[in-house]
């Protein structure tokens, strides 16, 4: 069982930045992706951002030039690097990892969340 621990969350005001980290309890290189997802008081769970193990990545529209998705992996740690941010980027943060099931990709390992608020 794979552990992913948060942090870097916090309160900011419209325009700053903040630095997410989710550190893994095992080398990152073993999954097929790792991501980011966020959810919103009464909205649905929402991808973020995706990083393949061969470092492409997939951006929502939403956050596309202003989020950086990256990862270390002898920290075994993925971050992610916010800018610009806007109220609406308010929500709970979690990281995940995806394997490969059948030919989908398959988040199956979370983390607790870390909560983002922008004003």
């Amino acid at each position: 069982q794979v552990q992913l621990v948060e942090s870097g969350g916090g309160s900011v005001q419209a325009g700053g930045s903040l630095r997410l980290s989710c550190t893994f309890s095992r080398d990152i290189y073993t999954f097929y992706c790792l991501g980011w997802f966020r959810q919103a008081p009464g909205k649905e769970r929402e991808a973020v951002v995706r990083i393949d193990s061969d470092g492409s990545t997939k951006y929502a529209d939403s956050v596309k030039d202003r989020f950086s998705i990256s990862k270390d992996n002898d920290k075994n740690t993925l971050y992610l690097l916010m800018s610009s941010l806007k109220p609406e980027d308010s929500a709970m943060y979690y990281c995940a990892a995806c394997r490969i099931v059948g030919n989908s990709r398959a988040f199956t390992e979370w983390g607790q969340g870390t909560q983002v608020t922008v004003s």
